[in-house]
C-alpha cells in the first residue's frame, strides 16, 4: 500500500518520537490486537491493555516535564491514538480520553493544581471528561449540573451521562454552572473531582453497540463536596475552556476514526486478494476496483488533512476550530463508510463476529456522534463562511 506508506513517511517525527511510536505499534500488534475480540465480546474493561500502555509511560507524552512528563508533539500523540485504535478501538478511546480530560488542566490550571495532579497522570492515572447530560448533548451549554460555593468548598449536584472512563477514572474534569451567576452560558465553570469523593456515584455503565470494552457511564452528584482549590480558573471561565478543549479533542477523535478505517481497509484488501469467485480473485473485478479506489482515495486525503491540522497545532496556531470540525466530520464519515464497504467486500463472512470488520463497523458509528454530531459540525463549518 505505497500511497499510505508515502503519507506516513511524510510526517516529521523526532528520533525519540519514532522510537516510542515503533514501541506502540509493536504493543498494539502483539498484545492489544489479539485481545480485542475477547474484550468486545465480554464488555470487560481492558485493564491489561491499560497497564501495558502505562508500562510504556504513554501518558507522559502530554504532561509537561516540570510535572513528571516527557512531552512530545501533538502529531506523535495522534499517531499513537491511530495505532492503538486500529488494534482495539475501545482501548484507543480509553487512552485518548486521558488527553481530552487533562489538556484543559495543562492549559488552564494554576501551578498548585498542576503540581498536585499532573504527576499522577504521568504515572498512569485514568481521567474522564465530564460534559454530557441527559438533556444537554450537542448543546452542552444547556447543562444543569450546579456548582454552589460553600466557603473553601463547592457543592456539586446533578447528573452526567455517556461519560467515557467515568466508572474507572481517578480524575474527572466536570463542567457545571456556577449558582451565583444567572446567565446560563456565562455561568459554566470547570471543577476537578477525584475518585472516591463522597456524593459521587456511578449509576450504571451502558451496554453499547460498539466500543464495548470502553466504559461509558452515567454519574450522579449528590451534594458532592469538592475543595475550591480544584476549581479551574475562575467561576464562569468554563465556556472558554470547553471550546478550547473540544478543538484539541476533535482531531484526536478523527485519529481514532482513521485508525478504525485503516484497519478495515487493510482487512478488506487482504481478503479480496485471496478470495476467489468464478475462478478470479475478487479484486480483479472492475466493480470491486472502483469501490477500492474510492475507499483508498477518501482515506488518503483525510489522513493528509489529519497531518495538516496537527502541523497547525504543533506550530502554535490559535484559530483552527473550523479545520478541526472538518477533520472530525470527514474522518468519522469515512470510517463508517469504509467499515461498511469492508463488510460488503467480505460478503457473508463480514457479517460474522469471527472477523474483525464486523466489530470495526460497530465501533465506527459512535465517531459520527460524539464530540459534536456531524450535523452540528456541518453547521459550524457552513456558518464560518457567513460574511460579518
Amino acid at each position: 500500500m505505497k500511497v499510505f506508506d508515502h503519507i506516513d513517511s511524510s510526517v516529521a517525527f523526532f528520533d525519540e518520537e519514532r522510537m516510542l511510536i515503533d514501541a506502540v505499534r509493536t504493543l498494539a500488534r502483539d498484545k492489544i490486537a489479539p485481545r480485542a475480540a475477547a474484550y468486545d465480546k465480554s464488555g470487560e474493561f481492558p485493564w491489561d491493555n491499560v497497564k501495558a500502555i502505562n508500562a510504556l509511560g504513554l501518558n507522559a507524552m502530554f504532561v509537561p516535564d516540570a510535572f513528571g512528563g516527557a512531552p512530545l508533539s501533538y502529531a506523535a500523540y495522534l499517531e499513537c491514538v491511530r495505532e492503538i485504535s486500529k488494534a482495539c478501538a475501545s482501548t484507543g478511546v480509553i487512552w485518548a480520553t486521558n488527553f481530552h480530560a487533562i489538556k484543559p488542566l495543562i492549559d488552564f490550571g494554576d501551578d498548585e493544581q498542576k503540581a498536585r495532579l499532573l504527576p499522577r497522570v504521568a504515572q498512569g492515572a485514568l481521567a474522564s471528561l465530564v460534559i454530557t447530560e441527559p438533556t444537554a448533548g450537542s448543546d452542552a451549554t444547556g447543562m444543569q449540573t450546579s456548582f454552589k460555593p460553600a466557603g473553601d468548598h463547592i457543592i456539586v449536584n446533578g447528573s452526567k451521562t455517556f461519560i467515557t472512563n467515568g466508572a474507572h477514572a481517578d480524575l474527572l474534569l466536570v463542567f457545571g454552572k456556577w449558582s451565583e451567576i444567572a446567565d446560563g452560558k456565562a455561568s459554566i465553570s470547570v471543577l476537578i473531582i477525584e475518585k472516591g469523593t463522597p456524593g459521587l456515584t456511578v449509576v450504571r455503565e451502558e451496554d453499547k453497540m460498539g466500543l464495548r470494552a470502553s466504559s461509558t457511564a452515567t454519574l450522579a452528584f449528590d451534594n458532592c463536596r469538592v475543595p475550591r482549590a480544584n476549581l479551574l480558573r475562575k467561576p464562569g471561565d468554563g465556556l472558554k475552556i470547553l471550546l478550547a478543549s473540544l478543538n484539541k479533542s476533535r482531531p484526536s477523535v478523527a485519529a481514532h476514526a482513521l485508525g478504525i478505517a485503516r484497519g478495515a481497509f487493510e482487512d478488506a484488501v487482504a481478503y479480496i486478494n485471496e478470495r476467489k469467485q468464478s475462478c478470479r480473485k475478487i479484486v480483479e473485478f472492475q466493480g470491486i476496483q472502483f469501490m477500492l479506489a474510492d475507499m483508498a482515495t477518501d482515506l488518503a486525503q483525510c489522513e493528509a488533512w489529519l497531518w495538516h491540522v496537527s502541523r497547525m497545532i504543533d506550530g502554535g496556531a490559535s484559530d483552527f476550530g473550523v479545520e478541526s470540525s472538518m477533520l472530525k466530520m470527514r474522518a468519522s464519515d469515512i470510517a463508517m463508510r469504509i467499515t461498511t464497504d469492508a463488510v460488503q467486500l467480505h460478503g457473508g463472512y463480514g457479517y460474522i463476529k469471527d472477523l474483525r470488520v464486523e466489530r470495526l463497523m460497530r465501533d465506527a458509528k459512535i465517531t459520527q456522534i460524539w464530540e459534536g454530531t456531524n450535523q452540528i459540525h456541518r453547521q459550524l463549518i457552513g456558518r464560518s463562511f457567513l460574511k460579518k
